[in-house]
């Protein structure tokens, strides 16, 4: 007998902790024979810690007294802003090159709103992208229109992956992008774009690894990006390198 796949709302409910204890036991069981839905719960445990990250210190404010006029929102960005910088909770070194470490506190926001994006959307079934790889041209000229710059979607094929497609994102103070790849193992990386405020400064690659997503990310020409996966960081960094190639071809 063919055991049903455990769907993401009972999958959401146990991350949660709002199951009762036997339906639990019962998830728990199934989940060891579903590495799939184990993946997908880790995702979301991810996606949970980063979301906490992000909103607690704006939820932890006090309200305004009676009488006195409602703040501002911008300390609330702040906070939103300096919690992204956090996110990232990294060593990050320079690409190849064993530099040493830049505090977790100093982690980029470029990382950390990659790996917010990339744990949101990941484990997403049905609707994981908002144009499909069916429609790349038009994805393409979609984004670049939106980002101001002419926008690329690399061939990763060499690499082991196809695009899925990809979705227009909220970035720092303009739009940003995301496109999404699957492996024949069904395991997904994104390709986070956002754009670059100093165009002409470039960076070498950096690292970036929070819970089990691991982001190398580089700053080259009008963009900014950041390469996201639940992979090593040895197998990723391969990737990044045939991403790299593929953008200055």
């Amino acid at each position: 007998m063919t055991t049903a796949p455990i769907d993401d709302i009972e999958l959401h409910a146990y991350v949660d902790g709002q199951l009762d204890p036997e339906r639990r036991a019962r998830v728990e069981e199934r989940l060891r024979g579903d590495p799939d839905a184990a993946a997908r719960v880790d995702a979301y445990r991810t996606q949970n810690e980063l979301l906490r990250a992000l909103f607690d210190p704006a939820l932890a404010e006090p309200a305004p007294a009676a009488g006195r006029r409602a703040r501002q929102p911008g300390g609330w960005l702040r906070h939103v802003a300096t919690a992204a910088a956090l996110l990232a909770a990294v060593a990050l070194g320079w690409f190849a090159r064993g530099v040493g470490t830049i505090p977790p506190a100093e982690a980029p926001s470029l990382a950390a709103r990659a790996a917010v994006a990339h744990v949101t959307y990941v484990p997403e079934v049905l609707h994981p992208v908002e144009v499909g790889a069916q429609q790349e041209d038009h994805l393409v000229g979609w984004l670049s229109k939106r980002l101001g710059s002419p926008v690329r979607a690399p061939r990763l094929g060499d690499a082991g992956f196809r695009l899925v497609g990809g979705r227009l994102l909220p970035g720092e103070d303009r739009p940003a992008a995301q496109f999404m790849y699957e492996d024949a193992q069904g395991r997904r990386l994104t390709l986070y774009l956002a754009n670059n405020p100093e165009e002409g400064r470039e960076t070498a690659f950096r690292y970036a690894r929070e819970g089990n997503v691991s982001v190398f990310y580089w700053v080259d020409g009008a963009f900014g990006y950041a390469l996201s996966a639940e992979i090593p960081r040895e197998p990723l960094l391969r990737v990044a390198e045939v991403v790299y190639r593929e953008l200055n071809r």
